[in-house]
């Protein structure tokens, strides 16, 4: 009958095959089976899958994706981001620790408990909530990914911690900037200053070109910002000065032959990627063990906001897509909150010495 499939032959094939559809779309497999009767009972089993997709009680997964892994997954999600400019070592190292955990998995194994086994044993090992988060959500993009692609019909579900309570925290001020500056080498001074300045990401940064410059501002593309967003950034004294000096360094040796760099920012003509050690040697030496590089896009949205400029202007700078991103940057220390209520007691005391005036007067 219509919509109770089909088992028929094959030539060249020892095993029955067997038809059936799904939301219009047809299916064919093998049976693995040479007996009508264990044929006809395993499409009664596929259409009973079928069943269960239809009421919601359980997903139908297709022939082929029974037989993709987590790791097929990753590795075309991973293609993507190569496909985008976007693929950062940080991105590349939260794929592979994904990888590591469930791309020996098939696509069907995955499911509540294996996610749950996943976060209790990454919670013993000491990883940061944030850190289990990030894989869970390299597995949960992978998997839409697939869907989109039409290589899966669904998306497991995945829970993800809580991150409240896990605001950044690490700020620069200007004067140990300064000292950090003293100590790094000469071709990424240039770079921690621009990024200081402006609160740009290393990975944005590190990709910008001299075809970028329009006059006094400089045009980012969305394809080499996070958010996919192209914005405008004027060029400010400070920042003019940082491109005067890298226009006096575009020229660089390759084989015994002079050439122009496109990079604003590199290291001997290639893109500034890893300078970890290198960031962590001038740290210590300016005896500011701890700061990260990231610190400095946190310092910028701070002081861009002490400095009263709104909250729209200074999320242009920083590129920060929505206030929720930004705020978590923009926090406001013991120092800041001191500062505040100072400011608070001076107004009211202000205010309570003009109104004694005003009672002596009368």
């Amino acid at each position: 009958m219509r919509g109770d499939g089909r088992i028929f032959p094959v030539p060249n094939s020892r095993f029955l095959h067997c038809e059936y559809s799904l939301r219009g779309k047809a299916f064919r497999e093998s049976t693995k089976e040479t007996d009508p009767v264990k044929a006809r009972q395993y499409l009664k089993n596929r259409l009973d899958e079928i069943g269960a997709d239809r009421i919601g009680a359980r997903k139908f997964t297709a022939p082929k994706a029974s037989k993709l892994t987590v790791h097929d997954l990753l590795e075309t999600s991973k293609g993507e981001f190569e496909v985008d400019g976007k693929l950062t070592a940080q991105t590349a190292s939260q794929i592979r620790r994904c990888d590591k955990a469930f791309g020996h998995l098939s696509v069907m194994e995955v499911n509540r408990d294996v996610i749950n086994a996943y976060k209790k044993e990454a919670l013993a090992q000491d990883y940061a909530k944030a850190t289990i988060n990030r894989t869970l959500e390299h597995l949960h993009r992978a998997f839409k990914l697939a869907v989109e692609t039409e290589k899966l019909s669904y998306v497991p579900t995945i829970k993800m911690y809580s991150e409240r309570g896990n605001e950044r925290k690490g700020f620069v001020e200007p004067a140990d900037f300064q000292k950090i500056l003293a100590h790094l080498p000469g071709d990424l001074k240039d770079f921690c200053q621009w990024g200081y300045a402006t609160g740009m990401r290393k990975g944005e940064t590190s990709l910008l070109e001299w075809s970028m410059i329009d006059g006094d501002e400089i045009r980012i593309p969305g394809s080499i910002t996070k958010n996919g967003k192209a914005r405008t950034l004027p060029l400010s004294p400070e920042l003019s000065e940082i491109i005067e000096r890298r226009r006096g360094l575009r020229q660089v040796e390759r084989n015994g032959v002079a050439e122009i760099c496109p990079l604003i920012f590199h290291r001997n003509g290639a893109r500034v990627r890893n300078f970890l050690k290198a960031w962590r040697a001038a740290c210590k030496r300016a005896e500011l063990p701890g700061v990260l590089f990231h610190d400095l896009r946190r310092s910028c949205a701070r002081n861009l906001t002490q400095a009263g400029v709104p909250r729209e202007v200074a999320k242009l700078i920083t590129g920060h897509a929505s206030d929720s991103c930004f705020n978590r940057y923009n926090i406001v220390i013991s120092d800041d909150a001191r500062k505040a209520l100072e400011k608070v007691e001076a107004y009211r005391k202000a205010q309570a010495a003009k109104a004694a005036k005003v009672v002596a007067l009368r």
